[in-house]
C-alpha cells in the first residue's frame, strides 16, 4: 500500500511538473514576440534617423525628418503592436480566412470574394495622389521591416496567435491599406440589411403597420411603403433566414449594429475658454484588442495626434495644432439591392433595360484548412456583384428564376478615399479640410471640424443619384432591369449636407437625421439615432458656454432620454395602483419594480437595479407586441425601437392595434400587455439574476465584451485574451453601450466608443484621449488592457504635441537608423 501511495505521489508530482513545464514553455514562446521599445535598429527604407518615443501609456510619438520616414515608422510601430490584427484584417478582406479556420469561415470568404474589395483596392492604388502613394509605400516598407526583424531575431513569429494558426505572412503592400478602408466601409454599412428586413416585414403586415414597426425618423412624419409583393412577385410570406449565427470574424454587422458615433463642436461664442472645443467618440464592435491605436506623427504640414487603425497610415480622428476632426457614420443610403432576372433559356444571362446580356464572370478558388478547396463562380451585373442568398438574408426575398446584386458606392476600383483622408489630416483650417475631403467615396461619414476660430460639419462620401420615379425610393429590393431603379451616377459633393459657422455656435451629430429633404435628395430614410440627439441637445443648450470638462461630461452621460420618455407612457395605468400584495407574490414583485422605476431618473448606471428592470421590461414588451403578427420573424427585431413603442402607446394612426393578440379571443389593451410584459421581465430577471430586485446591478448584465475574435471562445485561453468589464450606459445613451440583443446574455455591451477624444484649442495640450483596451495586441503585454480600466471609469490620458513632454515620461525610445546607402522607398 505504501509503495502504491509512493508511486501515486510520484505520478501526481510528475503531472504537476509537466503542466508547469508546458505553461512555462508556452509563456516562453509567446513572450518572444513581445517587442522591445528601446534600442537602435538599422533598417532599409528611410533617409535619416527616426525616433519612436513611447510615452507612459505606450503611445508612440514619431519624429522624423520627412513624412515618408514618419509613415515608415508608423508602419513599424503598428506591426510591432498589432501584427495579428493587421494580418486578420487583410485576410478577411482578401477572403482567405478559411486557410486558417477551415469550414467555419467559408461563408465569410464567399462573400468577400464576391464583393472583390481587395481587387478593387489593388486597382485603386493608381487613383491615389503622389503624397499618399509615397506614404503608402513607406508605410508598407515599415511593416515589412518589422517582419524582417521577426525573421532575423527569432521574435516568436511576431504574435502569440501565429503559434496556433501557423501561416506565412506575405509582405505588406499599399493595396492592403486601401483594402482595410474598404473593409471598414462594409462594417459600417447596414442599408442592404435594412432593405431586406423591410421587405420581409412588408410581406406579413400591411403598409400602415409597417410604418409602425419600421418607422421613419418622426421629425419627418411616417411614410407608408408599397407592399414588397406588389413590386417583386412570387416570394414566400415568410422564409427562415439561412445566414446562421454571426461569427466573431464576420465583417457584416447585424441589424442595429452597423455603425454609430458621436461628435460635436462649440465655436468661440459658446466656449468659456476663448477658443473652440471638439469631442469625438466613434463607435465600433468591441474587440480585444480594440481596433483603435493611438499615435502622434511629426509631419511637414504640422504634427497630428489621435486615433489610427493599424493597417492605415492616417489619423482618422484627432487633432493638429490648428484643427480637430471627428467622424460619425452618416447613414447615407449608399446601398441598393437589385433583383436580377435570369434568362430561362440561358442561365449565364440576366435581363437589362436593353434585353438579355451575359453576366461578367470568373472563377475563384477558396483554400480550406483540412477540407478540399472549392471553386466559386463569381458573377457581376451592371448593378454590381451577384451575392449568395445567405448574405443579408437575400434568399428570403428572392423569387425563383432570379438572383440578387448589390449596388454600393464602395465598389469602385478608382477610389481616392485614402488620399482625401490624408489631405484632410494635413489641413490647417475648416475650409481646407472640407475641400480636401471632396474626392472621398466610402464609408460615408459626417466630418465634424473645429479650427481655432470656428466649427463645422460636412457629410463626406458618395451619395447615389436616384431616379425620382424609383419604385421603392431605395427602401426595398427592386428589379434591376427597370431603368428607374438603377443609379444615375453620384450627387455633387456641394449638395452633401454642410453646416459651417452655425448661428447657434454648436454643431454635432449622434447619427441623427441631418437634413429634411424630399427624395431623391433625402440622403437617407434610415438614420441611426432618434434618441441620443434629444439628450445631446438638452446638454448643449443647458449651458450658455462650454468647457473641455462639460464636453467630457456630455461624452460620458448615461441618462436615457428613451427611458424617461417611455416609462411614464407605458406604465401610465400601472403606477401606484392595486391592493397591497403579499411578499413573494408576482404582484408584490411588480409593485416593488414599479416603485423603483417611479423614483428613477433614467440614469443607466452600472450599480443600479432600475436599468436592468427597465431594459428587460421594454425588451419583453416589444416581443409581446410583435410576436403574434410577425411570428418567427420577430426574432429579427433584436433591439427595441422606441419610436415604435411610442406610436403604439399613443395610438398614432391606430398603432395601438399591436396590443391586441390576434390569436386570442379577448381584446387585450395596451395596459394588459404592459403588465404582462413586466411580469415576463421580472420572471426572466429572477431566473437569471436573482429575485431580490433592490440588489440587482445593471453592470452585471451590461458587461463590455472585449472578446478576442479568434481566441475568444477557446477554453482556458479565453480567460487570458478576453476583457470583460461592468459598464454603464445603454442602447440610447450618449455614452452608448449597444447591447447584443440576442442569446442568453442579451444585454452584453458589444458595440461602443472604442476611442474618445476631447480637444480644447485654447489649450491644445490639455486635450485628452483614451481607447477601450490598450495599445498592444499581445495578451502577455501590460499594455494589452492598460487603458481599459480608464475607459470603463470614464477617464482619459493627456496626449500633447510638445516633444519634451512625450520624452519626459517615456517608457522607451526606439531609434531607427538608415542602412548605408538606403533610400526612401
Amino acid at each position: 500500500m505504501a509503495r502504491i501511495f509512493k508511486w501515486l505521489m510520484w505520478l501526481a508530482t510528475g503531472a504537476v511538473v509537466l503542466v508547469v513545464a508546458a505553461i512555462v514553455l508556452v509563456w516562453y514562446f509567446a513572450s518572444r514576440s513581445l517587442p522591445d521599445y528601446d534600442g537602435t535598429y538599422t533598417v532599409s527604407g528611410i533617409t535619416a534617423p527616426v525616433e519612436i518615443v513611447r510615452d507612459n501609456a505606450d503611445v508612440p510619438h514619431i519624429f522624423g525628418q520627412t513624412d515618408e520616414d514618419v509613415f515608415f515608422a508608423l508602419g513599424y510601430a503598428h506591426a510591432q503592436d498589432r501584427l495579428w490584427q493587421m494580418t486578420m484584417l487583410r485576410r478577411t478582406v482578401q477572403g482567405r480566412l478559411s486557410e486558417l479556420f477551415g469550414e467555419r469561415t467559408v461563408r465569410i470568404d464567399n462573400l468577400m470574394r464576391r464583393l472583390d474589395l481587395y481587387g478593387l483596392a489593388v486597382t485603386s492604388v493608381k487613383a491615389q495622389d503622389a503624397p499618399t502613394t509615397a506614404a503608402l509605400t513607406a508605410y508598407a516598407a515599415g511593416v515589412n521591416a518589422w517582419l524582417g526583424e521577426i525573421n532575423k531575431g527569432s521574435r516568436g513569429r511576431g504574435a502569440p496567435e501565429m503559434w496556433i494558426f501557423n501561416a506565412p505572412i506575405a509582405p505588406w503592400q499599399p493595396a492592403d491599406s486601401i483594402a482595410i478602408l474598404k473593409l471598414l466601409a462594409l462594417q459600417l454599412s447596414g442599408q442592404a440589411n435594412d432593405e431586406v428586413l423591410r421587405a420581409r416585414t412588408s410581406l406579413i403586415v400591411p403598409a400602415e403597420r409597417l410604418a409602425d414597426i419600421l418607422p421613419d425618423d418622426p421629425t419627418d412624419g411616417i411614410a407608408a411603403l408599397p407592399d414588397y409583393s406588389a413590386l417583386v412577385g412570387d416570394v414566400p410570406k415568410y422564409a427562415a433566414n439561412t445566414r446562421g449565427p454571426d461569427d466573431p470574424l464576420s465583417p457584416v454587422m447585424g441589424h442595429g449594429l452597423a455603425g454609430a458615433s458621436n461628435a460635436w463642436a462649440a465655436g468661440i461664442s459658446r466656449s468659456a475658454t476663448g477658443s473652440t472645443l471638439l469631442a469625438s467618440d466613434p463607435h465600433l464592435q468591441l474587440t480585444a484588442p480594440t481596433v483603435w491605436y493611438l499615435a502622434r506623427l511629426q509631419l511637414a504640414s504640422g504634427d497630428v495626434i489621435g486615433g489610427t487603425i493599424p493597417g492605415l497610415p492616417v489619423i482618422l480622428s484627432g487633432r493638429s495644432a490648428d484643427l480637430g476632426w471627428g467622424i460619425t457614420t452618416a447613414y447615407v443610403d449608399d446601398q441598393d439591392v437589385h433583383i436580377e432576372q435570369i434568362n430561362p433559356d440561358n442561365p449565364n444571362q440576366y435581363r437589362t433595360p436593353d434585353g438579355w446580356t451575359d453576366f461578367r464572370a470568373r472563377d475563384s478558388i477558396v483554400t480550406i484548412k483540412d477540407s478540399p478547396a472549392i471553386t466559386l463562380k463569381l458573377k457581376w451585373t451592371d448593378n454590381g456583384p451577384v451575392l449568395p442568398g445567405d448574405v443579408f438574408d437575400l434568399g428570403t426575398v428572392t423569387p425563383p428564376g432570379h438572383v440578387t446584386s448589390l449596388s454600393w458606392t464602395a465598389l469602385t476600383g478608382d477610389d481616392p478615399s485614402l488620399s482625401a483622408a490624408m489631405a484632410m489630416m494635413k489641413s490647417r483650417t475648416i475650409e481646407q479640410a472640407i475641400a480636401a475631403a471632396a474626392p472621398y467615396v466610402a464609408p460615408a461619414q459626417n466630418l465634424t471640424l473645429a479650427d481655432r476660430t470656428d466649427v463645422a460639419m460636412k457629410t463626406i462620401g458618395a451619395i447615389p443619384r436616384r431616379d425620382p420615379n424609383h419604385q421603392s425610393k431605395g427602401r426595398l429590393p427592386s428589379y434591376g432591369y427597370l431603368p428607374e431603379n438603377r443609379w444615375q451616377g453620384i450627387m455633387p459633393y456641394a449638395d452633401n449636407p454642410e453646416f459651417v459657422a452655425p448661428e447657434g455656435g454648436i454643431v454635432g451629430n449622434t447619427n441623427n437625421k441631418t437634413v429634411n429633404r424630399p427624395f431623391p435628395n433625402h440622403v437617407s430614410y434610415n438614420w441611426g439615432d432618434t434618441q441620443r440627439v434629444q439628450r445631446w441637445r438638452r446638454l448643449m443648450q443647458s449651458r450658455e458656454v462650454h468647457t473641455r470638462d462639460s464636453f467630457i461630461e456630455a461624452q460620458l452621460d448615461t441618462v436615457s432620454f428613451t427611458a424617461r420618455s417611455l416609462l411614464p407612457l407605458v406604465g401610465a395605468d400601472l403606477w401606484f395602483t392595486g391592493d397591497a400584495a403579499e411578499d413573494g407574490t408576482p404582484e408584490r414583485r411588480r409593485q416593488i419594480a414599479l416603485t423603483l422605476l417611479a423614483n428613477w431618473n433614467g440614469e443607466m448606471n452600472e450599480h443600479l437595479p432600475e436599468p436592468l428592470i427597465y431594459a428587460a421590461w421594454m425588451r419583453s414588451l416589444q416581443d409581446r407586441l410583435i410576436r403574434d403578427e410577425l411570428g418567427p420573424l420577430a426574432t429579427e427585431f433584436t433591439h427595441i425601437d422606441p419610436v415604435f413603442i411610442e406610436r403604439v402607446f399613443r395610438d398614432v394612426d391606430g398603432a395601438s392595434v399591436w396590443c391586441d393578440v390576434i390569436q386570442s379571443a379577448p381584446v387585450e389593451t395596451c395596459t394588459d400587455i404592459a403588465r404582462q410584459s413586466l411580469d415576463d421581465a421580472l420572471t426572466w430577471i429572477g431566473e437569471n439574476w436573482g429575485k431580490n430586485l433592490e440588489t440587482l446591478r445593471w453592470g452585471d448584465a451590461h458587461q463590455a465584451a472585449h472578446d478576442h475574435p479568434t481566441l475568444g471562445t477557446v477554453p482556458i485561453l479565453q480567460w487570458f485574451v478576453n476583457i470583460r468589464q461592468s459598464t454603464s450606459g445603454g442602447d440610447n445613451t450618449l455614452m452608448r453601450g449597444q447591447t447584443s440583443g440576442t442569446g442568453p446574455d442579451p444585454f452584453l455591451n458589444v458595440h461602443a466608443a472604442g476611442y474618445r477624444g476631447v480637444y480644447d484649442f485654447a489649450d491644445p495640450d490639455s486635450s485628452v484621449f483614451v481607447t477601450a483596451t490598450g495599445q498592444s495586441g499581445h495578451f502577455l503585454s501590460r499594455y494589452y488592457d492598460n487603458l481599459g480600466e480608464l475607459w470603463r471609469r470614464g477617464e482619459y490620458i493627456p496626449m500633447s504635441l510638445d516633444p519634451d513632454l512625450a520624452r519626459a515620461a517615456a517608457l522607451g525610445t526606439m531609434r531607427l537608423e538608415p542602412e548605408t546607402g538606403s533610400k526612401s522607398p
